[in-house]
């Protein structure tokens, strides 16, 4: 059955659905290719040790608001894509010029320095690199000081967050198998490493054991009581029997117990994406497997409950072709792709590589949340179904239209790039968060959208999740027929600002304020523009002036 708060947005609906916001839902949503964008041939390349990874970073490199990205290769090169879409036209990119580095199976944008410009944390086959970011998108090797031991072990999955009185931010690297052991690869997993920092520097690694061939991990307050935990997502592949899925306490540093209510999982885990799709403020998850996808309600107090198939996000099978054997899941994400004020969910599908026992042609799927919480199939519809061996991927408004346009890293393959061209969508709200001090994107807080009639939206801003791939944000809100919205951040460390009115269908960047208020700019395409509001509830909402 479905938990209290899915139950209560179920009745909600069935009573008042227009009271709730959202758009009208009769238009089918619609994708254009525009892969042909790029100016060289992308892909995910490699032997066996390529077989996972397969990442893409999106971060913007220059602060002129336009998202850019940066793809994982493999085998082959990994390259950094810089936005040059103008507006209206069609989605483009230009190559820019990054270090080349060898086997990367994944990447991360965070700042590790508190200088206001995203780093990146890129995962390889071997020692993980960490660059440092100068601007104009424009990377270099972290300099020595900066302590960074990336390793030589095979990484395949990342997380970070900052913990409370660290000038800078907690690292947790997932290892897959130890290519080093002769006995392999089954049963011989890697070690997971913690990196925390000692002042403005990185201390020694510290070992996470036992390891089960992570292939995702995300630090998250799933709790909601300020004391985030780390959820790994692990490969029964290659841990066979004495593995499970794993959930570690940060302070003190310990793994969860039957005993504490963390109960034994075991699947083919490949990725992990979170977002509250209840309404109860609270962060579900989604864990990919080969099979079944699973869906979790959090239930409170670190508890979850796997969603009923009813549900429609187990995506086992294919939904096109005739191979009726299951699906093989790597990246998950939820975005609001027609801007209904309802989350929906995009899954990376395809082959290991030619594994008998699953499916072939495995086309990726976009499931679209209705009114009463299900999700349908529109995958085919969207015309996003492609076939090919897709690991990586990320949903972001690449043209700055307000819609969530898609990328995807396919494994031998060319990259997929797809402008979200859904007609009549509905209004929607993009946060940028910035704060004072090192976590200069406020990595932890949780914004919340209060709608018309009460219901509320709520993001968490976290790093880490997916395959191998993290986004760097805005954070994204659908609002329905919603034209003007109240706005609250809980910030980092617990302090929440008030209900703020803000008017749709625009980019903000969010800053606290004095005394709880929140400090509004909006942003165009050429980065912030102006302050244009720093109020509370009951002052008129933010239009920035003609």
């Amino acid at each position: 059955m479905f938990p209290p708060a899915r139950l209560a947005l179920l009745a909600a609906v069935s009573l008042a659905a227009a009271g709730l916001g959202l758009a009208d839902a009769a238009a089918e949503v619609a994708f254009v290719d525009r892969s042909k964008g790029l100016p060289h041939r992308q892909s995910y390349e490699g032997d066996w040790n390529h077989y996972v990874g397969g990442g893409v970073a999106v971060l913007d490199c220059d602060d002129d608001g336009r998202p850019d990205f940066y793809a994982a290769g493999g085998a082959a090169p990994s390259r950094l894509y810089v936005n040059t879409t103008e507006k209206g036209g069609p989605i483009t990119f230009a190559k820019a010029a990054v270090e080349d580095l060898a086997d990367v199976t994944g990447a991360y944008p965070l700042d590790v320095d508190g200088d206001d410009v995203l780093d990146l944390v890129v995962l390889t086959d071997g020692p993980n690199v960490l660059l440092r970011g100068e601007g104009g998108c424009r990377f270099s090797r972290a300099p020595a000081d900066w302590g960074f031991d990336g390793g030589r072990e095979w990484t395949t999955a990342f997380t970070a967050t900052f913990e409370r009185g660290q000038a800078w931010p907690t690292l947790v690297f997932g290892s897959y198998v130890d290519r080093t052991d002769p006995k392999g690869p089954f049963e011989v997993c890697d070690r997971n490493w913690l990196v925390r920092p000692d002042g403005r520097r990185f201390g020694a690694r510290r070992p996470l054991e036992p390891g089960f061939c992570a292939l995702s991990m995300l630090i998250s307050d799933w709790r909601r009581n300020g004391e985030p935990d780390l959820r790994i997502s692990n490969d029964r592949q290659y841990y066979v029997r004495k593995g499970r899925e794993q959930m570690w306490h940060l302070d003190p540093l310990a793994e969860y117990t039957e005993a504490e209510g963390w109960p034994t999982l075991k699947l083919w885990g490949m990725g992990i994406a979170s977002r509250d799709i209840t309404g109860d403020g609270l962060p579900e998850v989604m864990l990919t497997s080969m099979g079944d996808q699973l869906l979790q309600y959090n239930q409170g107090g670190g508890r979850m409950k796997d969603a009923p198939y009813s549900v429609g996000s187990y995506a086992t099978t294919p939904y096109s072709g005739d191979d009726g054997r299951p699906s093989t899941g790597w990246h998950a994400e939820f975005g609001d792709v027609d801007n209904d004020g309802r989350d929906d969910l995009f899954i990376a599908k395809g082959n290991v590589e030619q594994m008998p026992s699953n499916a072939i042609h495995d086309p990726n799927n976009l499931l679209m949340q209705t009114a009463d919480g299900r999700f349908v199939e529109k995958g085919g519809v969207a015309g996003i179904g492609t076939t090919e061996r897709s690991r990586g991927a990320a949903l972001t408004d690449l043209d700055g239209d307000g819609r969530l346009d898609l990328l995807v890293v396919n494994r031998r393959a060319p990259f997929e790039i797809w402008q979200n061209a859904t007609p009549g969508t509905g209004h929607w709200l993009a946060a940028d968060l910035r704060a004072p001090g090192p976590n200069s994107r406020a990595v932890g807080a949780f914004v919340e959208v209060r709608l018309p009639g009460g219901r509320v939206l709520t993001q968490e801003h976290t790093v880490g999740g997916g395959h191998a791939s993290g986004d760097a944000g805005p954070l994204h809100f659908g609002l329905g027929t919603a034209d003007a919205v109240d706005l609250r951040v809980t910030w980092p460390g617990g302090t929440a600002s008030a209900w703020t009115p803000v008017a749709a269908d625009r980019v903000l960047r969010v800053s606290p304020g004095a005394e709880g208020i929140l400090s509004i700019a909006e942003t165009g395409v050429e980065g912030a523009d102006s302050v244009v509001h720093a109020g509370a509830e009951g002052a008129p909402p933010v239009a920035k002036e003609p």
